[in-house]
């Protein structure tokens, strides 16, 4: 049988939000999954934009620096509050632990923070 617990993001402390500092790939990292192939991540993030005008942050789904097959950009309005970014979405543990990692494009650090939490699941 399965058992499912809740975990904040491991580059988070204590359930709090990541600053995006990155400007570029290698992006900030948000989270590292589990190198058990029987686990599964499924991840959940919400980002929000502290400046004045609309940002784009791009996640690196999995591996950073690997390039866009494995971007995922969402724009990110001006003080909206939170922005459902990942909803859900599946990393199964590797030999190798997958990355989630984030950049901001628009070329400034810090105007991004994401937030969410990781649903492991094992078998």
């Amino acid at each position: 049988m399965a058992t499912y617990s809740k975990h904040d993001f491991s580059a988070s402390t204590d359930g709090k939000g990541i600053a995006i500092a990155a400007t570029a790939t290698a992006g900030t990292l948000i989270h590292e999954a589990s190198a058990t192939a029987t686990t599964y991540d499924e991840v959940w993030i919400y980002a929000t934009n502290t400046h004045t005008a609309d940002e784009i942050l791009v996640l690196e789904w999995g591996v950073a620096g690997s390039g866009p097959a494995n971007y995922i950009y969402v724009t990110i309005p001006t003080k909206a509050g939170l922005v459902l970014v990942v909803p859900g979405l599946i990393l199964q543990g590797n030999a190798t632990e997958l990355l989630v990692n984030g950049f901001n494009t628009g070329g400034a650090s810090g105007r991004i923070n994401v937030f969410g939490y990781v649903n492991r699941i094992t078998a």
